[in-house]
């Protein structure tokens, strides 16, 4: 597994897609598919616009999908463009949906009446990973370290994220303090509303920790601000070969944001086969790892029945942490 991020746009198509499937791919990899039309949930610039708009980018440059177009569909959380897919599915064979963890939190707390069981589940792609970070003069210098200052000191000890109580940098907090033995309901988590302001509580002292996004501790630790004192990835990551995970350290928990895509409910088999067939060829061209690197993603490819299966996993732990917390 490598690395992870947001991303940069490539050119607005606003050509709403009408698929045309080609014939299989060919066994040097050439063109899988004649067109695909992104469906994004959100607004241009942000994480599901970067990964739709990066995908059909290394699709495209890479042959095996003739063109890409997007069409950004915001509103109730994701829940706008859900719903669109549903209602229209016969008429949205050519489209893919782009979404991540949100799609399990916000269905479990209402925000929408669906979930990811009413769409078709074509595949996981990239993730970015959780850390737990501390300002670059902290005495703490790992897990253990925070785990004492909790135990000495629960509520001087607070944990801070960019994300409102119950979103996900809580959870995460909650989850790695829970798999530390740790009741989730003692820890303080102080929200904030941008980095910057998370940033001047972790060194002003405020919070003793920041729970964020792995990318964002790798940039702030290059840049020599704060230490990263655990990872919630399986292995170590590339991008910061020195940061431990949770795991090494004694505290069994994982969890990644993933993004990925979903097609229209009743999907037709053949089409959906074609969809992972070219995602799948995708990861093993250059112009792939271009897009990765220069957004700093995380390759995780889950497809077909390896994504059902990780996405039930997902919603029954953030599930049960919530419930514990109060937030369901």
């Amino acid at each position: 597994m490598k690395t992870f991020k947001l991303g940069r746009r490539a050119l607005i198509a606003t050509a709403i897609a009408t698929l045309g499937f080609a014939a299989p791919a060919l066994s040097d990899g050439h063109k899988v598919l004649d067109s695909i039309h992104f469906l994004i949930p959100g607004g241009a610039g942000g994480g599901w616009d970067g990964t739709a708009r990066g995908t059909g980018e290394a699709l495209t440059a890479a042959g095996l999908v003739g063109s890409a177009s997007y069409e950004n569909m915001s509103g109730g959380g994701g829940g706008k463009a859900i719903g669109y897919l549903i209602e229209n599915a016969d008429s949205n064979h050519g489209t893919l949906m782009v979404n991540s963890t949100p799609i399990v939190i916000r269905s479990l707390t209402g925000v929408f009446p669906h979930n990811f069981r009413d769409l078709t589940l074509v595949s996981g792609t990239i993730g970015d990973y959780a850390a737990m970070v501390v300002g670059k003069d902290s005495p703490i210098n790992s897990m253990a370290d925070l785990i004492a200052a909790y135990d000495a000191n629960a509520s001087g000890t607070a944990i801070g994220g960019g994300s409102v109580p119950g979103g996900m940098d809580h959870l995460v907090a909650a989850m790695v303090m829970e798999a530390a033995g740790k009741d989730a309901l003692g820890v303080k988590y102080i929200p904030y509303d941008a980095g910057g302001k998370a940033m001047a509580a972790l060194l002003s002292g405020e919070i003793a920790a920041l729970s964020t996004g792995f990318s964002e501790a790798v940039d702030l630790a290059n840049a020599g601000e704060v230490k990263i004192i655990g990872v919630t990835s399986d292995a170590r990551v590339d991008a910061a070969p020195d940061a431990m995970t949770m795991k090494e350290q004694g505290i069994d928990t994982t969890f990644v944001n993933w993004r990925g895509f979903f097609g229209a409910p009743g999907l037709p088999a053949d089409k959906l086969a074609m969809y992972q067939d070219a995602i799948e060829k995708m990861y093993d061209t250059p112009e792939w790892e271009e897009v990765r690197a220069r957004n700093g993603w995380v390759n995780i490819h889950n497809s077909g029945d390896d994504f059902k299966a990780f996405l039930e996993a997902q919603e029954k732990t953030i599930g049960d942490l919530m419930k514990k917390l109060g937030f369901l």
